[in-house]
């Protein structure tokens, strides 16, 4: 499994990392607009992402539009919907306008509030078959 990881807190990323790391490679970037330039590069070498955890609330481009953004590249690739990368985003907000957004605004395939639990974190993976 090859991950993203977009977090512009330090400790977030070290988790995220540390819980990742032994289900494949893992690359950090500090924005949205750095996932952005990751996640193209990716798929000009011929091996895009798998999965990307993103926080939500970030400087420069937040999470929301850098997913949406990512999602319009996708498109533009001629991804089918089932092979679109999976995207946990991650945030301190629990309201269900974020949650909303997060899903129907961003195309994202799930949401976890911090701080990430390891079990839940996990259990998503699974859930999008990424892991056994």
């Amino acid at each position: 499994m090859k991950t993203l990881i977009v977090e512009d807190d330090f400790i977030s990323r070290r988790i995220l990392k540390d819980l990742l790391s032994p289900y494949g490679d893992c690359d950090i970037v500090v924005d949205g607009k750095e996932a952005i330039q990751a996640f193209e590069m990716a798929w000009q070498d011929g091996a895009p992402y798998d999965l990307i955890c993103m926080d939500i609330m970030m400087p420069n481009v937040d999470g929301q539009e850098s997913l949406s953004e990512i999602r319009k590249i996708e498109k533009k690739l001629g991804v089918p919907a089932e092979k679109e990368v999976k995207a946990i985003m991650v945030s301190a907000l629990d309201d269900p306008k974020s949650v909303v957004r997060a899903f129907y605004d961003g195309g994202a395939t799930a949401y976890l509030v911090k701080p990430i639990d390891k079990d839940k974190l996990l259990k998503e993976v699974r859930a999008l078959g990424l892991i056994e």
